[in-house]
């Protein structure tokens, strides 16, 4: 069965097109390709904002998960040299979802009171706490990419962060936070162009640093260091997803579906409460006129059924998602199609339970009838 491409659609899941394996090679890599996305970018906007939706309503649940005191959190590490689009991710992807759930932090130059401390302490500082999607703009990978450049430590100080680095993101795993780590690669020409613009407009020199040329002198310097990020810290735990950012609408559509695939995956859902909201109920009709509650009565179904219509569309949605590609993938399938059924058990479960409230809330008003 072909899948529908009315918005376009990825023939392959990015996850597998962009991450770094053991025979990646960056030097041959097209920096203005866009693997697995064979429409063009109008079909990429459109796509992107309706993943964005559901990328909300996950987001939002994951949130929710970690306010009832749920462990889980997702950490998205952005690499890339200037005008590669790292400031984008927060702008253009980010900003599909509840910001109160987004943790952004940006690494400069380490501060003297940082320089006292191991190079991995600041960075812990700033790990997402549960429910939280933590986005670091830069990284501790700077310490193994500047570092190693411009030569601020010895060689054998940077070799030995590697395994640090690795031990890390393990421990993050362990503690149910989610790596996704994103190196956004530009090319050569394209980053002088970006870098031109930005002294031509005006409105852009702010965004221009007398350190970008002599960063981008050391441009091979560079390409060979981050080929040896990639092939030492792209691990199952923490993989690299290397991302063509000439063209900055896929970087960022790219980056979405990932995202968007990976709380697919984590599957969060609406916390359960410890406390009966049948006894809670009757407890603030007590404290409500007569009025109000026959009020609220009426508003019961379109209240109640706006939510488990949402829930349904976002379990059918997430169902769809998941299946990118061809549909070839006898796994893939069986997972949508256990989702697609999770999501009509849930429906179900959940229109009996609006039965229950509207039934208690019209005893409710009898009661007081017969007072």
């Amino acid at each position: 069965m072909t899948k529908r491409r009315d918005i376009g659609a990825w023939s392959k899941d990015p996850r597998d097109a962009l991450r770094a394996g053991p025979d990646f090679d960056l030097d041959t890599m097209d920096r203005g390709g866009t693997p697995g996305w064979e429409d063009d970018k109008k079909s990429a906007k459109r796509f992107s904002a309706q993943r964005g939706r559901l990328l909300s309503e996950l987001q939002e649940r994951l949130f929710a998960e970690g306010r009832a005191g749920g462990d889980r959190a997702l950490l998205l590490i952005v690499q890339g040299l200037d005008t590669a689009g790292k400031g984008g991710v927060a702008r253009h992807v980010m900003s599909k979802v509840d910001p109160q759930g987004v943790a952004l932090h940006s690494f400069g130059p380490p501060t003297e009171e940082e320089q006292q401390h191991h190079f991995l302490w600041r960075v812990r500082k700033e790990q997402p706490e549960p429910g939280l999607i933590g986005v670091f703009d830069r990284s501790h990978y700077e310490d193994v990419l500047i570092a190693r450049v411009d030569e601020l430590v010895p060689p054998a100080t940077w070799e030995g962060r590697f395994d640090e680095i690795n031990r890390f993101e393990s421990d993050l795993a362990e503690a149910d936070t989610t790596v996704l780590k994103f190196a956004m690669m530009v090319s050569h020409d394209e980053q002088g162009v970006r870098l031109m613009k930005r002294l031509d407009r005006p409105d852009k020199h702010w965004k221009y640093s007398a350190n970008d040329l002599p960063t981008r002198r050391h441009w091979d310097e560079y390409q060979e260091a981050y080929a040896e990020v990639f092939r030492r810290t792209s691990t199952g735990t923490a993989p690299w997803y290397v991302i063509p950012a000439d063209h900055k609408w896929y970087a960022r559509l790219a980056i979405t579906e990932i995202l968007t695939q990976t709380l697919i995956d984590l599957d969060p859902h609406w916390p359960s409460v410890r406390w009966d909201p049948m006894v809670q109920r009757r407890e603030l009709a007590r404290t409500m006129s007569t009025k109000a509650l026959a009020d609220s009565l009426v508003e019961t179904d379109e209240q109640v059924g706006k939510a488990i219509k949402d829930d349904r569309k976002v379990g059918k949605e997430a169902a769809r998602a998941s299946t990118v590609g061809d549909g070839s993938d006898p796994v893939a399938d069986s997972e949508a199609k256990a989702r697609a059924a999770e999501a009509s058990a849930t429906a179900a479960a959940a229109l009996a339970d609006l039965q229950r409230t509207r039934q208690q809330k019209a005893d409710l008003l009898a009661e007081r009838d017969d007072t």
